[in-house]
């Protein structure tokens, strides 16, 4: 009979008791052992941990992610260590089921979809929300690390470097305002991000994450720099650059209502990612605003073919299914009442 995996929490926190209890009982159930890396909170964050039996341990701070995320590894003694952060909360509903599925995966790393919700409160009904897979999940002892000082990824040997996708799904709420403004995350985060820039062999990347945080503040003449940057960089180094840039730079246009040049680009960029819902709706929105309500129409209806399960991208909420919808029938109204005339 084969046993059934056994799973690490592993997390890092620091003054994370608004959110921490909510966290920690979401995953109770499922993991074996909770880690906890803890890099100087002074509110209840600990208490709140040990309420849970996690292991805490403490970190003095390097500004470094990675580094401090390794450290949870070292000490982690199970099977498959799973990372989220304390503003995330699994939404899992049968946690041995999930656990006997493990035991039939051949993969060392696990995509989990992950739920960004946007807005400015956590109770809100009208949140935003954002849907991409990121490796959540991944088998111990097999030399996987994190590697970055921010926006820190997962890297081995290329040949244990094996991914699949896993249903379990992760809330994330770190970027509703009220949670954002609290911890401050903006600044810490801009400060660490130029601190890689000014190294000359930095990823292109790097610049992508400092327009996705100036975006965030709506500051979006330095996110359109960031990001042109970011997609240059990728070019000159004969990389395709990532949809999601795409995604960002075409947002921006439509938020600053700059679309007069918009067209032709998000062709481009539809030329290398011609299943990329989000660009097929941002096209829509272009030509809705051109006020080609025919045009306009068909790329609603494309998005609505492609619908909104993509792994491979980060897609807006509704893009594929009731956003889409929405404006597909107001384009057909105003083509009717043109029709009528």
């Amino acid at each position: 009979m084969e046993t059934e995996p056994t799973i690490t929490l592993c997390m890092i926190v620091k003054n994370e008791g608004a959110f921490l209890e909510k966290c920690l009982s979401s995953v109770q159930g499922f993991v074996d052992e909770m880690i906890i890396i803890d890099t100087g909170s002074a509110d209840d964050s600990i208490d709140i941990a040990h309420k849970y039996h996690a292991k805490v341990f403490n970190y003095e701070w390097d500004d470094h992610f990675a580094n401090a995320r390794n450290e949870g590894i070292a000490k982690a003694a199970n099977d498959w260590i799973l990372w989220i952060d304390a503003d995330e909360c699994l939404d899992i509903q049968d946690p041995e089921a999930i656990k006997k599925t493990l035991t039939n995966i051949e993969a060392n790393m696990l995509s989990l979809p992950i739920t960004n919700f946007t807005g400015e409160r956590v109770e809100s009904e009208d949140l935003t929300s954002y849907i991409h897979y990121q490796p959540r999940l991944f088998r111990n002892h097999q030399g996987i690390q994190f590697i970055n000082r921010i926006h820190e990824t997962l890297t081995a040997e290329p040949e244990k470097m094996t991914t699949d996708i896993l249903n379990l799904p992760i809330l994330h709420y770190g970027y509703i305002h009220e949670v954002a403004e609290k911890k401050d995350k903006s600044a810490r985060n801009k400060r660490i991000l130029k601190l890689e820039a000014a190294k000359e062999t930095h990823s292109p990347w790097i610049e992508y994450h400092l327009a996705s945080e100036y975006y965030r503040d709506n500051a979006y003449n330095q996110a359109f720099e960031y990001v042109n940057q970011s997609i240059f960089k990728f070019l000159t180094a004969g990389q395709k650059p990532p949809s999601i840039l795409y995604k960002l730079k075409y947002d921006i246009l439509i938020q600053t209502n700059s679309i007069d040049q918009a067209l032709s680009g998000i062709e481009k960029a539809l030329f290398l990612y011609p299943d990329y819902v989000d660009l097929h709706f941002y096209k829509g929105l272009i030509l809705f605003q051109q006020t080609d309500y025919q045009s306009a129409k068909a790329c609603f209806e494309k998005c609505l073919d492609l619908g909104e399960n993509h792994p491979d991208y980060l897609i807006l909420k509704g893009v594929g299914s009731f956003r889409a919808e929405h404006y597909k029938s107001i384009c057909t109204e105003k083509l009717n009442t043109s029709d009528e005339k």
